[in-house]
């Protein structure tokens, strides 16, 4: 199977992360369990200003490499792989973020993987024609018989694949969002989510 993983709050606990960072910058003391929204300028109650500093200090590769990694992410990920699934990382994050964050995947014994900077939001220093990034057209092109993702705003990335399975990984910020239709499945922790593609597994074959 073709297997997509969203890579922050899936992968590895970077919401967390955040949340001590912003305690740490500007006194915000927004703990994870209310961190209410995916806009974590909402969430966190930040000015714009705050809010890009933030990020900017967020994606440093010292930062991005200090991320824990969400417990059993990584050992699911790897039988998958043994098992002959394709798995590609898709992330939102900047491109340049590329290389801490496929250092991160190495060192978590995650070699295998694809890793792509899918470009969500129109960055102008998103870095264009590269073997690394996505946009949004030629993502469309891709086709995934299961994703695993955190966000309620990338939700609409799957309307073109009518037959996907999401699992979604149950964190604070999607536990009031609304499905688009049954094909999405709350997911508590990776153990679920391997039962979840070991049954469409075995349909499938």
């Amino acid at each position: 199977m073709n297997i997509y993983i969203d890579f922050d709050d899936c992968l590895c606990e970077t919401a967390r992360a955040l949340s001590n960072l912003a305690k740490e910058l500007f006194g915000k003391e927004v703990p994870y369990d209310n961190i209410e929204f995916f806009d974590l300028q909402k969430s966190f109650g930040l000015t714009k200003e705050q809010y890009e500093k933030l990020m900017i200090d967020a994606h440093v590769p010292q930062t991005l490499m200090s991320y824990e990694e969400t417990e059993g992410a990584c050992s699911v990920v790897n039988e998958w792989l043994d098992k002959g699934h394709n798995v590609s990382i898709i992330t939102g994050r900047p491109s340049s973020a590329y290389e801490p964050s496929r250092m991160w995947l190495d060192e978590h014994d995650l070699k295998r993987v694809n890793l792509f900077c899918l470009n969500k939001y129109g960055r102008d220093s998103f870095i264009k024609n590269s073997e690394f990034t996505l946009e949004l057209e030629d993502y469309y092109k891709m086709k995934f018989d299961v994703a695993i993702e955190d966000s309620p705003a990338a939700f609409k990335f799957f309307n073109h694949l009518p037959d996907l399975k999401v699992n979604v990984f149950d964190r604070p910020w999607n536990r009031n969002a609304e499905f688009p239709n049954d094909n999405f499945t709350r997911c508590k922790d990776w153990n679920f989510i391997r039962s979840q593609v070991a049954e469409l597994s075995a349909h499938l074959s």
